[in-house]
């Protein structure tokens, strides 16, 4: 018996459920966490194998990735807005796998880095692509929606994925990791290939030309709302990137807590699972903007307190973890909302606004997290005041993004679109 949809959520095909649609999307993005969260634990191990002569320089295998998925997510968008979402998508996810086998063969750090950096521009595809396949079926606070419940079943991933990556070093050497993701990868390519319909109608294809692809930016650029929220995203998620960089090095050499790192783990990413999860029932009542400043204002004051905890010396494995699990908690509410306000304008186009909208959130984000990383002196200060200063800064560009009007809550109609 077919279930019939959440209101305002047409099933993306009457040949796929909507539940296998949301499952779908969710493992389609849950390739960059688990390029990224496995490794976290196997840091130390590859740092020695590879005699990597500074602990901060290990960061570089993460934000190598970060790097390439920046450049990658502009470009998929565009060639999926012509060729379509699925072919595009299928040819980039096999391109993963490939380079996904280059990283388990690298024998020096350099060659690595190269290949974390090829399956970081690869993996662009399953993050823009997917937001455009999302975006193809719906829009507004439904896409919100659907983005959270896609965001809440994505988290599982990197809930469980430091503790997969520990569990490979247990029993097989760091290098079963990117073959263990080689493996994954492939199936959710199978998946995809033999059960997702494309989504793109033939009217909405857009020819590759130089001029159509500088009209859209230019829609984007000008359309206040769409590149303030853009901008306010990458910003936001600094503290996000910051963390993940530097979270292994805090755990086991802040805290000395190595052993409890993939609990620890699951415990502060399963917070965002949870803000997801609860951002998905609240948004169709509240609106995507309403709950998204709130949280960012939540989330400002819960860094704001945390570094006044390490400066008073309160500073501990526990305080480290609850505050830490209440910024990922507000995080969850302001990551789908951002992208789905951002994404609001575009029926037509929507692969070249979510290839324009992860290179720039990623870019911005590397960039800015990195600072964060680079910065660890063996305490949170870094981490903590780095969010705190970067989640301001947010709130600022979401200020003028709205014209220092927030919390309101514009219909459709109020809303103008972008022709691509």
């Amino acid at each position: 018996m077919t279930q019939t949809p959440p209101e305002n959520m047409a099933a993306p095909s009457k040949d796929m459920h909507f539940r296998e649609f949301v499952l779908l999307c969710a493992c389609l993005m849950a390739m960059n966490a688990l390029s990224i969260d496995p490794m976290l634990p196997a840091l130390p191990d590859i740092g020695r194998d590879l005699r990597i002569p500074h602990p901060n320089d290990r960061q570089l295998i993460i934000s190598m990735y970060f790097l390439g998925l920046g450049v990658g997510s502009l470009l998929f968008g565009i060639l999926s807005d012509r060729y379509g979402r699925k072919r595009v998508l299928g040819s980039a996810m096999a391109l993963f796998i490939l380079s996904s086998v280059a990283c388990a063969g690298a024998h020096s750090f350099a060659m690595l880095l190269i290949g974390r950096t090829c399956a970081g521009f690869f993996a662009g595809a399953s993050r823009v692509i997917t937001v455009s396949i999302i975006r193809d079926r719906f829009r507004g606070d439904a896409m919100a929606r659907v983005m959270s419940l896609i965001f809440a079943v994505f988290i599982l991933i990197p809930v469980m994925a430091p503790g997969m990556g520990q569990a490979i070093l247990w029993i097989a050497p760091w290098r079963w990791i990117f073959w263990t993701l080689a493996l994954l990868a492939a199936m959710v390519l199978l998946w995809m290939l033999a059960r997702l319909p494309e989504t793109l109608r033939p009217e909405n294809r857009i020819a590759i030309s130089a001029r159509n692809v500088l009209r859209g930016v230019g829609g984007i650029i000008t359309h206040r709302s769409v590149i303030g929220y853009m901008l306010a995203s990458g910003v936001a998620m600094s503290g996000l990137i910051g963390f993940i960089l530097s979270v292994q090095q805090i755990m086991f050499d802040t805290f000395d807590a190595q052993a409890i790192f993939p609990v620890a783990f699951a415990v502060m990413a399963g917070s965002m699972g949870l803000g997801s999860l609860i951002n998905s029932r609240l948004v169709s009542r509240f609106g995507a903007r309403r709950l998204s400043q709130g949280a960012l204002i939540a989330f400002i004051l819960i860094c704001a307190l945390h570094v006044g905890v390490i400066k008073a010396g309160w500073e501990s494995l526990p305080v480290f973890l609850v505050l830490q699990s209440l910024t990922m908690l507000s995080i969850a509410f302001t990551a789908s909302n951002f992208s789905a306000i951002s994404m609001e304008p575009f029926s037509k186009g929507a692969g070249i606004a979510s290839s324009f909208q992860s290179f720039l959130t990623t870019a911005i984000s590397a960039t800015l997290g990195s600072l964060i990383g680079l910065a660890y002196d063996g305490t949170v200060l870094p981490l903590a005041l780095g969010m705190a200063c970067f989640g301001c800064a947010a709130l600022a560009i979401v200020f003028w993004a709205e014209r220092g009007q927030l919390f309101t809550r514009p219909g459709h109609h109020a809303l103008r679109q972008i022709e691509i």
